[in-house]
């Protein structure tokens, strides 16, 4: 019995197998671009990237406010910034190990 369980063991592994996905996630959006930081008013915002692309209106208590430029948004609780996230941008596809 002992020997039937290892045997089905070893063939449940054998079939186990997964490919690997490479994000390469340094390469999204321009490195170059220091996002709004925890604490920034939105007058430093403003005077920093202008005047966002669109703004949304304030949501829940407290109020949560998103601010959408081209590369990246911005989240403010009252007027200070809570959240900056860089928008992806889609490179050129890595070529797959078949295509090669």
């Amino acid at each position: 019995m002992p020997r039937l369980f290892l045997l089905l063991a070893l063939l449940l592994t054998v079939g186990a197998h997964a490919d690997t996905l490479q994000i390469p996630i340094g390469q999204q959006g321009a490195g170059e671009l220091r996002l709004p930081q925890l604490g920034e008013s939105q007058r430093a915002v403003l005077e920093r990237f202008g005047l966002a692309d669109e703004e949304h209106p304030s949501v829940g208590n407290p109020p949560i406010t998103r601010w959408d430029y081209r590369e990246f948004s911005v989240y403010f609780e009252h007027t200070h910034v809570i959240n900056s996230v860089r928008h992806h941008q889609p490179g050129a596809a890595l070529p797959n190990k078949e295509q090669q």
